[in-house]
């Protein structure tokens, strides 16, 4: 079993940045793709960005070219850097890991992330 435990929500104005980390516990071996969701209301859940265990990152255009994710396998993180922030980015951002040997997916439980115009 896998848990995934998310820091560093909050309330930001547009224009401003905010870190997100998220630390993985437990069975993590076979731990591959880890990342970052995030679902506003009224809307589906959708990628935001996602990171190999080597470190290769695919992003929603949406977030392309202003948020930046980053991996250190020593400590199980993933992280989230968010710049230049806009009231769309306002959701609530779940962390993922997919486990490769079983496969299954594991998602955090969350962090509000709310950007004020």
């Amino acid at each position: 079993q896998v848990q995934l435990v998310e820091f560093g929500g909050g309330l930001v104005q547009a224009g401003g940045s905010l870190r997100l980390s998220c630390v993985a516990f437990g069975s993590i071996d076979s731990i591959g793709v880890m990342g970052w969701y995030r679902q506003a209301p009224g809307k589906q859940r959708e990628l935001v960005a996602v990171s190999t265990a080597t470190g290769i990152p695919t992003y929603a255009d949406s977030v392309k070219g202003r948020f930046t994710i980053s991996r250190d396998n020593a400590k199980n993180t993933v992280y989230l850097q968010m710049n230049s922030l806009k009231t769309e980015d306002t959701a609530i951002y779940y962390c993922n890991a997919v486990r490769r040997n079983p496969p299954f997916t594991f998602w955090g439980q969350g962090t509000q992330v709310t950007v004020s115009s």
